[in-house]
């Protein structure tokens, strides 16, 4: 989760009539998003947007039009997404959080921004109810965007601003509380599909690691505790298992390196591999040793796979393509055959869509926008 590699308001609907009348009415809300998501789906179908042996894409639709886009999170309804855009069209000059329903496109419209506006915002994630989001942001430190490295000493890197806090807020943009208020960096905050726990990336032990902690920010727990860059957790369908990305510094240089580099605020996301666990942190496993970044997993709705982006492939870097392997680090499988970017892969919480980011149909430009794909095994 956090940071693309390319640097890359909603009407909320109020039922007063008794709680069998409302679950009724969500109920149908949710059916009718669903079909009309199928409908648009078949709509905005292109066999140009699915290169040849993407066999996992049954029908793609493109959903924005130029910009960064990126990390766009499924409500647990599925009805609606969360993202990141830094689209100066949409009157922002760095990451901010945008709302959409699942059926939207943003062809010369803009969604609506459901962060503050201020700082820089980064990992949006709906929470259970589905009328609030959990989010990274600066904002409290200073109001205006934070400058953005992009290289160190030659090196490509990443800032991890220690003014970062993990905040709730409403889909209208009012933030409700803040979770998070340890020195540092806190953010990358992700919800288990169960609705009990959130996992995130916090500097407070003076490194990167990972923690989890209530919706309402209390029990806090430490999960990974090995030096290394620790971050983009996400939990397993049914809550049990965590999978993330991690650097893992080993020489005397290159941990040097990385703790010169991390005192700046920063860390080089070249060399990462993917890891699993325990919802605890127990039964740690490397399940990657693909070399260069391998990193935005998720799992696939049966909780057997692993969907990835990386550039194992790659000699200078690019490009990036998904992958799939299962949880026991076996049978690794080429998804997307881009020759530019594609990461971000997301499943909807009921399996069918995928949502990603890509390079794909931007002209040769630099904009990163995102897609949602029908999927097929």
């Amino acid at each position: 989760m956090k940071n693309t590699l390319h640097i890359i308001a909603l009407l909320v609907l109020v039922v007063s009539c008794g709680e069998k009348k409302e679950h009724e009415k969500k109920d149908t809300e949710s059916n009718l998003t669903e079909n009309t998501l199928e409908k648009t789906v078949m709509e905005w179908d292109s066999d140009s947007l699915i290169y040849p042996d993407e066999k996992h894409f049954k029908n793609i639709r493109q959903v924005t039009f130029g910009g960064d886009n990126a990390e766009a999170y499924w409500s647990f309804d599925d009805s609606k997404l969360v993202f990141q855009s830094n689209y100066k069209k949409w009157g922002v000059a760095c990451d901010q959080m945008f709302l959409m329903y699942a059926s939207e496109t943003f062809k010369g419209t803009v969604p609506p921004m459901i962060s503050t506006g201020k700082g820089r915002t980064t990992c949006a994630y709906f929470l259970p109810d589905n009328n609030h989001i959990v989010y990274g942001s600066t904002h409290l430190v200073d109001e205006k965007c934070p400058e953005v490295p992009l290289r160190k000493n030659g090196n490509y890197v990443w800032p991890v601003y220690d003014s970062f806090d993990i905040f709730v807020s409403d889909l209208q943009g009012n933030i409700t509380s803040q979770l998070t208020k340890e020195p540092g960096y806190d953010a990358e905050a992700t919800v288990s599909p169960k609705g009990d726990k959130i996992v995130f990336t916090s500097m407070r032990s003076g490194d990167l690691e990972l923690y989890t902690m209530n919706l309402d920010g209390s029990n806090v727990n430490q999960i990974t505790d090995e030096l290394g860059y620790d971050g983009g957790a996400f939990f397993s369908p049914d809550g049990t298992k965590l999978i993330f990305r991690a650097s893992r510094p080993k020489t005397e240089a290159e941990i040097k390196e990385y703790k010169d580099l991390l005192a700046q605020g920063l860390v080089q996301p070249t060399e990462m591999e993917l890891f699993i666990c325990d919802a605890n942190g127990s039964n740690m496993k490397q399940i990657t040793r693909l070399g260069n970044a391998n990193w935005s997993p998720f799992f696939t709705p049966d909780g057997k796979k692993i969907l990835f982006s990386s550039n194992f492939e790659a000699e200078r870097g690019f490009p990036f393509n998904l992958y799939l392997i299962d949880i026991d680090g076996k049978n690794l499988e080429r998804v997307t055959h881009g020759e530019t970017f594609d990461a971000f892969p997301v499943f909807s919480n009921n399996g069918k869509y995928l949502a990603f980011s890509s390079n794909r149909n931007n002209g040769g430009g630099r904009d990163t926008n995102l897609f949602i794909a029908e999927w097929q095994d």
